[in-house]
């Protein structure tokens, strides 16, 4: 007697990324509609892997914790996908609210050594041009023209200080150095 063995889906890895949720149903045949969390969704087109989770609202909620994507496009303000583990709209309809994830090692490359993904400030150290280190980034506001850099402030007592994410203000991002290099004050 011989036993098949188990097909393993892949872990979610660990350098994973949520980039969207999906919507809901799209078409008849399954297809699935995402909300993208970015105004560009490359980070969904460069890889037909996406990693699933139940929305926060559904914490019980089983979905499949792989979507292999067949096709995928943008669609007005989302993009429409068909993935092989998704053939009726039912199933489709019943993924709504789910997060999606990307591993963030297959994101495209910047198009110039001025862009960044939010993901990669998120996390590093912000010093002003005098080496008066203000904290650290713990997040970004699209404000429309530009982003907003939030810093929480290494004093546990001190108030959030946010910084335009421009360049009268950043001087240089230095990735490999952890640190974003600022023209501000303590106390702007």
């Amino acid at each position: 007697m011989s036993v098949a063995p188990a097909i393993l889906e892949p872990a979610k890895p660990e350098d994973a990324v949520e980039v969207g949720r999906i919507l809901g149903a799209w078409g008849v045949k399954g297809g699935i509609k995402v909300k993208p969390f970015s105004a560009d969704p490359q980070a969904l087109f460069s890889s037909k892997r996406w990693f699933v989770e139940p929305s926060e609202a559904k914490p019980g909620h089983l979905v499949p914790p792989l979507l292999r994507v067949v096709q995928a496009r943008e669609q007005n303000d989302a993009v429409v996908a068909t993935v092989q583990e998704v053939t009726d709209r039912d199933t489709a309809q019943a993924l709504a609210g789910a997060r999606v994830f990307v591993a963030r090692s297959s994101f495209p490359s910047a198009d110039n050594v001025d862009e960044f993904y939010w993901i990669d400030l998120i996390g590093l150290d912000v010093a002003t041009r005098e080496g008066l280190a203000l904290g650290s980034v713990i997040g970004l506001i699209e404000t429309g023209p530009h982003c907003v850099l939030r810093i929480r402030p290494a004093d546990a007592d001190a108030e959030e200080v946010l910084i335009p994410f421009v360049d009268a203000y950043v001087d240089r991002v230095d990735l490999p150095g952890r640190t974003v290099h600022v023209d501000w004050q303590a106390d702007f």
